[in-house]
């Protein structure tokens, strides 16, 4: 079994054919799949998905790009969730994303921070979007100390084998997808070779960063399979050794 830890299955993307794609998932051995959050107003469907399909879990959170939607009211939205949506595994996906700019730096930190005090709060889990913010990011997690209550998720992790060895120093896990699978993806493939096996977790980020063979096409959970034996070949150990691990991290991290 592997599990999906980070899949947009509330996109529109999946409207017409959710249910096919979540099947397909099992029949690939993606026996769980995690849909975060990127918008307040988007929560209400996630969870409606969440609570339609036994092995579907929740994230909630606001996306850094979507910072300009945030108000203070979102935090009590988010703690009527946290207390009354069991499906609810996650804070996320929560962060910074400095890629096209940072003109809303500020912003984008302020709504991060608020973000993971109300997950130290409910003890849960943080899942970080970091994208050309490496630095702010990490001292933001030690500024808060976010690591003393929740547990923290590197999301689709871009940065070098260094920075997720500080990361992991903090107790963070590492999650992979589709870009190991890609020819000239040097540095996330050795990141995935040597980073402690007790620290990896497997995402898809679907429908975005479809791994070879299917790069291209509409990405969807059941490519999880590409990403854990592109791993396992990285690392010389089975596909088996993969899976349980993983499996075994979210278990650890998510409690699922």
């Amino acid at each position: 079994m592997i599990i999906d830890t980070h899949a947009h299955l509330d996109f529109e993307n999946y409207n017409d054919n959710l249910n096919q794609i979540i099947e397909q998932a099992k029949e690939n051995d993606v026996k769980k799949i995690i849909i975060p959050g990127v918008r307040a107003d988007l929560w209400k469907n996630i969870l409606k998905i969440a609570n339609e399909y036994e092995n579907i879990y929740a994230m909630i959170g606001v996306h850094p790009s979507d910072v300009s939607s945030w108000d203070d009211t979102i935090l009590d939205k988010m703690e009527d969730y946290l207390i009354n949506q069991k499906k609810v595994v996650g804070i996320g996906e929560i962060g910074l994303d400095y890629y096209y700019s940072n003109d809303d730096k500020e912003q984008q930190i302020n709504v991060f921070k608020k973000q993971i005090e109300i997950a130290k709060k409910y003890k849960k889990t943080i899942v970080i979007h970091d994208r050309d913010a490496h630095g702010d990011t990490l001292n933001i997690i030690k500024e808060t100390k976010a690591y003393e209550l929740c547990n923290i998720v590197f999301h689709c992790f871009s940065g070098s084998l260094e920075f997720a060895n500080e990361c992991i120093k903090l107790g963070a896990y590492i999650a992979i997808g589709g870009v190991v699978t890609f020819k000239n993806a040097k540095n996330v493939k050795y990141v995935a070779q040597n980073i402690p096996l007790n620290r990896l977790l497997l995402e898809t980020d679907s429908p975005y960063l479809t791994p070879t063979p299917h790069r291209g096409e509409e990405n969807q959970p059941s490519y999880t399979k590409f990403i854990a034996n592109e791993i396992a070949n990285l690392r010389n150990i089975s596909y088996e050794e993969i899976a349980q691990a993983t499996t075994d991290n979210v278990k650890k991290v998510f409690g699922i």
